[in-house]
């Protein structure tokens, strides 16, 4: 749980305010590319890693924009979020191919606007 100590030395910790969201900064990752950290918004806390964009890799979570807390520089507030649109479920049965190949086979087998009816003896 990230626990937020108020300014005066109260030892009793504080939850964060509904609707605040809140990122306790942890030690790096494995490979040092990133941070460990919890993450406390409404009344959810997420464990997770915080790793720097890359150009041509793809987004995989969300993007934040965080601003650390003059008194505890390890706990940040994150101002800014974005969530990417989930992707859709996968769907049930075969997949759709209506590329060129297909398309161009089909008129092969079974004629299409410009086969005649001789080409079309399947025997």
């Amino acid at each position: 749980m990230v626990l937020v100590m108020s300014q005066a030395d109260d030892p009793t910790p504080k939850r964060p305010a509904e609707g605040q969201d809140v990122v306790a900064l942890g030690g790096p990752t494995e490979d040092g590319k990133g941070v460990h950290v919890l993450r406390a918004r409404g009344d959810r806390i997420e464990a997770g890693e915080l790793r720097p964009t890359e150009e041509g890799k793809p987004i995989v979570g969300e993007l934040v924009k965080l601003e650390p807390r003059k008194d505890t520089p390890h706990i940040c507030d994150v101002r800014e979020s974005y969530r990417p649109p989930a992707a859709t479920a996968p769907r049930k049965g075969p997949a759709r191919v209506t590329g060129d190949g297909y398309r161009e086979g089909w008129d092969r087998v079974f004629g299409g606007a410009g086969a005649g009816a001789s080409d079309r003896n399947l025997n």
